[in-house]
């Protein structure tokens, strides 16, 4: 998997409306998330309807709650490990809200600023597949060749750069096995 231009190759794109220009250019970290919609259920289509604001409130009791809820990722990362990409690199994706870092020595704040945002289908609880491992394995390879401030030290999860409001990917997540992944996407 390649990154040219923003876009990563052959992976399926559906624009967003819900991102702008970063305010300074910087693309420099990575921030974890998990999504399912209705929440605990996979498959279909409701996460991309989601980041295109054509989520219908009456398809579900749930989703009443988040009518009008503008929000993006750059990637998401379904179940079966497909790519969907809803923009480019350079643009600020709506995804880490009000967040904060510890970057080196600096308190950053506004993470969407300068972070790329992958979402992975799942929740907290369920064990994410090896075929969403790989998959991001080779979405974080793409990015550390396209974007040389983006290392192995700058992934985080939405937990860590919001604790008092999120918890994804949560516990189900395996960040050992994601190390391994990685590991095995640069020995082929």
């Amino acid at each position: 998997m390649k990154c040219r231009e923003g876009w990563l190759d052959n992976v399926r794109r559906v624009v967003s409306p819900n991102v702008n220009e970063r305010p300074e250019g910087e693309v420099s970290a990575v921030v974890l998330h998990s999504i399912s919609l209705p929440p605990g259920q996979f498959g279909g289509d409701y996460i991309e309807r989601l980041f295109t604001n054509q989520l219908d409130p009456q398809a579900h009791p749930y989703f009443t709650s988040i009518a009008g809820l503008e929000v993006s990722a750059h990637v998401l990362v379904r179940r079966d490990g497909e790519c969907v990409q809803f923009a480019p690199f350079e643009a600020r994706a709506w995804h880490a809200g009000r967040s904060h870092w510890h970057d080196g020595h600096t308190l950053r704040r506004e993470l969407n600023d300068f972070a790329v945002g992958v979402e992975l289908e799942g929740d907290e609880v369920t064990p994410y597949t090896a075929a969403q491992y790989r998959s991001l394995a080779a979405v974080l390879h793409a990015l550390f060749d396209a974007y040389p401030a983006i290392n192995p030290a700058r992934i985080t999860s939405h937990a860590r750069v919001a604790p008092l409001r999120k918890t994804d990917p949560g516990p189900a997540f395996d960040w050992a096995y994601l190390r391994h992944c990685m590991c095995q996407c640069t020995d082929s």
